[in-house]
């Protein structure tokens, strides 16, 4: 039986709280892929920070991985014990896309996202600290894997240098026109890695960002690395009582399945969620609004109205679906209010965010409300990247069987 990954954390004093410093995502990475060939790939750091770890907590036992192997994962969600596929995750943020992976059969073997607070609740819940700016790493440490995930930030191309080019008669690619974004440090790493197929998810302004061209330039780019292409504007309430609507593309690469895959989007029936379903029967005071916010709401809404804008708060029907819920909810939960008999209207809870986005309740919150709100606000309809990913997943599955052998091969 093997130690557990609290004891290992207690004793060797794990503080997930810096940006920079990588040390923790090597060796947790290391932990997570120890009985695999990807753990090359991150030992040498790893055992490095093993032996720093020792000397600052006094540990007299010489600082070998032995000690500490096999671990019990007594984490929400430990790394699955016979995966069929591996995957990385990019922009990771609380880890909604490794979660909806993970429980279909995937195992994650890098993960990379730069904010503080969202690495603690990823720690939290998977046993494993992600690397930091994305930007910063090199392609050549990413280990091999077959699907790449990732929720980049939407941002305008310059077309700077590209017009330059094109009168000096050089063909110009996507190193050029999307240098500087974060699209590029995805383009490079499927560039230098070649996955099988890779999942990217947006949100559905995408499409029409700076009048069309970002989108152009990405379907153009993710072309010229020879992946055909699936797209799709997809909405959370056929999963989740939120409208939530993303845009999702989809990769597979031409050389491997030679255009054969028979992929779609997943097309459910029909949408009958309803927000009491993730309500909490009893929730403090606090997330009540207090007479003066409420006040103000309502005066801004109205002020808005007359000028015939649309913008103010949502109280919710609880019947009905909310709204999209964003990153900016823990300001004043505008948003999606819940009316309440006789008082003043509430915000949602930090675990009714969870639940609006399909997460379940064992995905442990270990920040403050305030960062909690950004989080699941930033994050995806779990359950919807999860019928994705099984569309995808069946692809790579068809793939498989047809490369192996057709008659029985005795030795």
């Amino acid at each position: 039986m093997g130690k557990k990954y609290s004891v290992i954390k207690e004793e060797l004093q794990f503080k997930v709280d810096k940006i920079v410093d990588n040390d923790l995502a090597y060796l947790t990475h290391y932990l997570q892929n120890n009985k695999n060939g990807v753990s090359n790939y991150y030992k040498p750091s790893a055992q490095e920070y093993l032996t720093e770890l020792h000397e600052v907590n006094n540990i007299a036992q010489e600082a070998d991985f032995q000690y500490y192997l096999p671990i019990e994962w007594d984490v929400p969600f430990p790394p699955p014990e016979n995966p069929t596929f591996k995957f990385i995750d990019l922009f990771a943020g609380i880890g909604g896309i490794r979660l909806a992976y993970q429980n279909i059969g995937g195992k994650c073997v890098f993960s990379s996202e730069w904010d503080k607070f969202s690495k603690q609740t990823y720690e939290a819940n998977f046993g494993e600290v992600p690397f930091g700016d994305i930007t910063k790493i090199s392609e050549k440490d990413i280990p091999d894997h077959d699907i790449l995930l990732g929720g980049f930030p939407c941002q305008p191309f310059s077309i700077a240098g590209v017009s330059k080019k094109k009168s000096l008669g050089r063909q110009h690619g996507f190193l050029d026109k999307t240098q500087g974004t974060l699209f590029f440090d995805i383009a490079r790493i499927i560039k230098h890695k070649k996955p099988k197929a890779f999942m990217l998810e947006n949100v559905k302004n995408l499409v029409s960002h700076d009048k069309k061209k970002t989108f152009e330039v990405i379907k153009e780019t993710l072309s010229e690395l020879g992946y055909s292409l699936y797209y799709k504007v997809l909405d959370g309430k056929f999963y989740v009582p939120q409208h939530r609507e993303r845009i999702i593309i989809v990769g597979f690469k031409k050389s491997v399945f030679k255009g054969k895959e028979t992929f779609t989007f997943p097309q459910p029936d029909e949408a009958n969620f309803a927000i009491r379903e993730i309500l909490q029967q009893k929730v403090d005071e606090k997330y009540t609004l207090s007479d003066k916010l409420w006040n103000y709401l309502q005066e801004y809404k109205k002020k808005h109205q007359a000028k015939g804008n649309g913008f103010g708060f949502g109280l919710t029907d609880l019947n009905g679906i909310s709204r999209t819920m964003s990153a900016r909810y823990y300001k004043d939960g505008a948003e999606i209010l819940i009316p309440q008999k006789g008082k003043n209207p509430r915000r949602l809870t930090p675990r009714e965010c969870a639940r609006l986005q399909g997460f379940p309740d064992s995905f442990v919150i270990p920040v403050s409300n305030n960062q909690a709100y950004k989080q699941f606000g930033n994050s995806v309809v779990m359950p919807l990247i999860q019928a994705v990913g099984k569309n995808i997943v069946k692809e790579l599955d068809i793939l498989n069987e047809s490369k192996q052998p057709k008659t029985a091969i005795y030795q």
